[in-house]
């Protein structure tokens, strides 16, 4: 899963992106010459740490994002200029966006609009990406207008098909409404996927607050959703310059902190969660002596093509799925004793399910992929 983190210089990006990560990214570095970090993000999940503790793989592989950090995001900002087409093309392969949303206050780093306005920098945000997609549906327009003047009567159905929907979303744009909340069939969803249109990703804002403000995250954050949550977008508060410090300790130290502060949990791991959701992902385990696995997929992931996302072999040659949850795996386990011999207690209890290539995942499922090939 790639992210792009994006924001108005001086919000705050970097610090957030080295707390997601645990980098180093130099901040305070700003404009379209300044370097495009990267950095991936291991998912922390209890549920796989549980299984690894009592069945002692060789190793115990998480979930992990990849985060890019794009500087100088928009080179158009507030002008209606639009991004760069570097820039753009940069952003049409990431799977969603996090719009890092600046509420802290700084003498020293001051805003380059003059004032901290967390509500004038979505909106200016949104428009700078509408405004990307309105001249791509532009351009698209006007070379299907030639393509269907000069093609036969019978071959233009295709093309003046295609015409009236890029109308109907350019209109949707113009009048505010992004592509991810204007009603497209599944027909119509699927044939806009290669245009890679920006307003279409899953938005996650993150307001950037304050270190004295860190108390009053919970009630920032739901005055945050009320004004901002929408269909494929949600928001969250959490405090970067906070968060990139506590990446610095032990994670014991850090729980120790976020305790005493009295925060709701580890930022990064709420930013993840919340992607997570917004792209309709579940997450399924895979469990044997060598490696623990956890498996991110789209909800309703039948299991022909969950097998395939640990091995194609196994969706080449599948057979059958064996299935429990992961709670119900560990209510089998024996001290000591290898995977083989909880799944032994679990079709002997008869909870161990078997299932065929079209069972649909579910969130916590430990999948074994019996297969042939």
């Amino acid at each position: 899963m790639d992210l792009a983190i994006i924001g108005l210089d001086r919000s705050g990006r970097t610090t957030v992106f080295n707390a997601l990560t645990h980098g180093h990214a130099a901040t305070g570095t700003y404009g379209a010459d300044a370097e495009i970090h990267m950095g991936v993000m291991k998912v922390p999940d209890d549920r796989l740490d549980r299984l690894g503790d009592a069945f002692k793989p060789k190793k115990v592989s998480h979930a992990d994002i990849r985060y890019l950090d794009f500087p100088g995001a928009l080179s158009g900002f507030g002008s209606g200029e639009g991004p760069s087409s570097q820039f753009l093309g940069a952003l049409g392969n990431a799977d969603a966006l996090v719009h890092v949303v600046r509420a802290f206050r700084s003498e020293t780093v001051p805003h380059p609009e003059g004032s901290v306005d967390p509500d004038r920098d979505v909106a200016a945000m949104d428009l700078e990406l509408a405004f990307a997609d309105l001249t791509l549906v532009q351009k698209r327009l006007d070379k299907l207008d030639i393509e269907v003047r000069s093609a036969r009567a019978g071959e233009r159905d295709a093309g003046e098909k295609e015409m009236a929907l890029l109308q109907r979303l350019k209109q949707g744009l113009e009048a505010d409404v992004p592509l991810r909340s204007q009603s497209l069939s599944e027909e119509e969803a699927r044939s806009l996927v290669h245009y890679q249109f920006l307003t279409s990703k899953p938005l996650l804002l993150v307001l950037n607050i304050d270190e004295g403000d860190v108390d009053k995250a919970a009630e920032l954050e739901a005055d945050a959703r009320s004004r901002w949550r929408g269909p494929g977008r949600d928001a969250l508060a959490l405090c970067g310059k906070l968060e990139m410090e506590l990446a610095e300790l032990s994670d014991e130290e850090a729980a120790e902190f976020r305790t005493e502060m009295g925060l709701s949990g580890p930022g990064p791991e709420r930013v993840a969660r919340a992607s997570q959701d917004l792209l309709g992902l579940i997450t399924f385990f895979t469990v044997n002596p060598e490696d623990a696995h956890a498996w991110t997929t789209p909800r309703a992931t039948p299991a022909l093509r969950a097998a395939g996302k640990v091995h194609s072999d196994m969706e080449r040659g599948f057979i059958r799925a064996e299935v429990l949850t992961w709670q119900e795996l560990l209510d089998c386990a024996q001290a000591g004793a290898p995977v083989t011999s909880a799944l032994a207690e679990a079709r002997k209890r008869g909870i161990l399910r078997m299932e065929g290539k079209g069972y649909e995942v579910q969130d916590g499922d430990v999948v074994h992929i019996l297969f042939n090939v």
